[in-house]
């Protein structure tokens, strides 16, 4: 079982990128997926889920209004499209499933899900001048 992340790189403020996290040997459409980031000397960070059928997302309030997430359970791949890129976002990007434990909508606290079983390598975003 493999998630691959990609899409990472340099972008400048204001700038845009998408990440792909692509999953073999798992399908990937059974499950909720989260995407995470962790900047250096910072703890992990929640960025936004999506639910196993797609109609059904969360962001966190650092990226609500800016970043895009979106799944093809036909490609196997989640997809996290980050727009108006800040400094503040460069971090390296995990995509990983989730368990959810929330009733209702998707909930971004910690006490509402647990992490899943399946998780890949990260992807690094930088945005800088």
């Amino acid at each position: 079982v493999q998630l691959q992340a990609s899409g990472g790189g340099l972008v400048q403020p204001g700038g845009s990128l998408r990440l792909s996290c692509v999953a073999s040997g798992v399908t990937l459409g059974y499950y909720t997926v989260g995407w995470f980031r962790q900047a250096r000397g910072k703890e992990r960070e929640a960025v936004s889920f999506i639910m196993s059928a797609g109609r059904e997302t969360a962001y966190s309030d650092s990226v609500k209004g800016r970043f895009t997430i979106s799944r093809d359970n036909a490609k196997n791949t989640v997809y996290l499209q980050m727009n108006s890129l800040q400094p503040e976002d460069t971090a390296v990007y995990y995509c990983g499933t989730i368990i959810p434990l929330w009733v209702g909508p998707p909930s971004m606290n910690p006490k509402d899900y647990r992490m899943g079983d399946y998780w890949g390598q990260g992807t690094l975003v930088t945005v800088s001048s």
